[in-house]
This record gives structure tokens, sequence and C-alpha cells, in this order.
């Protein structure tokens, strides 16, 4: 089969919702001499897509972006300086091209796919070879499309500057992508997890995956007072924070002293943050913004993947053709783990 020269690609003329999706053609031209070009088998979906296509997405965003951060796929053609990949090879791209070890900067955050630059929502992709990452063996390429923004963020947060260790309590914030990582490897790593979510048919399959406590924030408002309940007044030492403003007061008091809340993502919305301050200070609790991870983590993460045997929760696979239902599902929020989009047929 000879090197493509054209793709199908997903773009948004348009930011105010992903009703504007379009599929054109484009031209894909050789990899440069460092470069190589990747058949894109799946693409997997999250909160951030949501927001690009509304045009939202605080971080900064491109005119009539491909979309899409995650994907998996299979190389299929390689630049004459390219020495450690080869037709055949089976990758994940990092969520920041050039995001290869230790912290982020603005030039890092300039890379990230499917925003600042053109995205994976495409049948063929050309990438710098020092983003890949080697799929785990024992993953199909569905489940290698979730692992690169949600499975490294919760990574991330959970093995960074004090890296989590058997016996830590976990909090865990509903069901989505990151929380459901953040889940797993926390069980594989030996901690106890709490989690939260408003259904309880949810918290039955992140039961299934091993957590010990369950909190339904509907029924239980004051979750944190439940969560100090539950380690005796000592708080947990981990809180995966996704909910933002309108819950970074509660996380802040179910953490313990000197305990860590990643602070990840916005999904509740505002609230009063107004005594955050004295909260951090009177508890000397440490707020981490988390910014997806480097490639050298992603390496790691796949170590751990790879030794316990994790498998991704994927939760609907849709057709390349039904992208914009694989969105309306996503923002329905009735999923839980991924939603991924298949976008090769072989």
């Amino acid at each position: 089969m000879g090197i493509p020269t054209t793709t199908r690609e997903y773009r948004l003329p348009k930011v105010d919702g992903f009703h504007n999706l379009t599929v054109q053609e484009a031209t894909v031209p050789p990899p440069k001499s460092s470069e190589v070009l990747v058949k894109v088998h799946a693409v997997s979906l999250q909160f951030r897509d949501l927001i690009v296509a509304k045009g939202q997405y605080p971080l900064g965003q491109k005119e009539n972006p491909v979309p899409g951060s995650d994907m998996a796929g299979e190389i299929v053609a390689v630049g004459d300086a390219v020495k450690d990949w080869a037709v055949g090879d089976r990758v994940c791209a990092n969520f920041a091209t050039d995001h290869i070890f230790g912290d982020v900067n603005a030039e890092i955050k300039a890379t990230g796919l499917g925003a600042p630059i053109d995205g994976v929502l495409t049948e063929y992709k050309i990438l710098p070879a020092h983003c890949l990452v080697r799929i785990p063996e024992h993953l199909s390429y569905e489940e290698a499309s979730t692992l690169p923004c949600a499975a490294v963020t919760a990574y991330n947060a959970l093995m960074g500057p004090v890296p989590l260790k058997g016996g830590d309590v976990v909090l865990v914030q509903g069901t989505g992508g990151v929380s459901i990582f953040a889940l797993q490897f926390a069980v594989a790593s030996g901690a106890t997890v709490i989690a939260t979510s408003s259904s309880d048919e949810k918290l039955k399959i992140a039961q299934k995956l091993g957590a010990k406590h369950l909190i339904n924030y509907k029924k239980t408002p004051d979750w944190d007072k439940e969560v100090l309940k539950l380690t005796n007044g000592r708080g947990v030492d981990h809180v995966i924070e996704v909910g933002g403003a309108g819950t970074l007061q509660r996380s802040m008091n179910a953490v313990r002293y000197a305990g860590w809340v990643h602070v990840i993502g916005f999904v509740a919305g505002q609230g009063d943050v107004s005594s955050l301050p004295v909260q951090a200070l009177s508890k000397a609790a440490m707020i981490r913004g988390i910014l997806i991870g480097s490639r050298a983590q992603f390496e790691d993460m796949n170590r751990l993947i790879a030794a316990a045997g994790l498998t991704p929760v994927v939760d609907k696979v849709f057709p390349f053709e039904e992208t914009r239902k694989a969105y309306e599902y996503l923002e329905s929020q009735q999923h839980v783990g991924k939603v991924v989009i298949k976008v090769a047929k072989n």
C-alpha cells in the first residue's frame, strides 16, 4: 500500500457548538525527516472538546481547528532521521507534542493538540516522532485512545511531587475519564478510594472497579462532612478535583492537613472560593494545578498499566461518521469512563 496523500478530517469553521463539526478532505504531506505519518484508528473525547467546540476554552484555541487531542494509531511512514520507530508500530501521541519531560511552560502549552494546534480527529496525522509512546500490548486501539489526556492527567495528579502510596485515601469526584483512571491507579497502588457521583448506578460501577466508599452527592449534599466521617476526621490524602470553583471549598474541607487537592477541571461551574486562601493556610494543604503531563510520565504510566493489567473503561464507541452523536452523548453525561470514536474501518 502506498503512502496516503489525502485524509478526511473534521474541522470547526464556527465555534458556537459541535453542530458545526464539518468533514472535509485535506492533503497529507509526506513526513519530514523527524516526523511520522500515523493512521488514526481511534480518538477519545473529553470535556475539553465540548468547550473548544463552543469557543470557550480558557487556554486558547486556533481558528477553524481540527479538534481532538487523544488518539491511538499505527505508523504508516517515517521520516529519514527517525530511528526509534518503524512502520506498523502501535502508538499514542502525547497531549502536548513538545512536553517530553519536566515542567510545562508557555511554549509547551502551545503544542496541545486540538486547540492551539490542529488535533487528531482525522484519518491520517503527521506527528513529531518525539511525542510518541508505545501502546501497551494488551490494549485495543479504542482502549489506548483514552490514555493521553484522562489517564496521564490522573497519573500526574497521583504520582506527582509526593506520590501516592499504599494505605493512602483518595477522593475521586464523579465517574468521568480522569476520575475513573484515578480510581484504577489508586486501587492498583494499594490506596483506599472514596467515589462521589449523582447516580447510584454509576457508583455501582465505581464499586466494581474497587472504590471502597460511595457517596451520592445529590442525596448527601454535604459530602465533605461524609468524607471526614469515613476517615475518622482525618481527611483524604489526595482529592481529584474536577468540579472547579463549584466544589473546591468542599474539597478543601475533605482533604487532610498537608494533603493534596489536584485541580483538574471546572465541570461544576461557579462557586464561592473567597475562603480558599484561609483554608489552604490553616490546613497547610497543597492546591496543585494539573495540565495533563509529559511523555516521560506517559511512559511510566504505561508500565503501571501493563504491570497491573489495567483496562480503560470505554463506555461507548461511535463510528467516525457519527462524531456529532459522540459529542452529544458526552454532553449528556450519561457515560462512565470514556467516549470513543472509531476512525479506521480496518
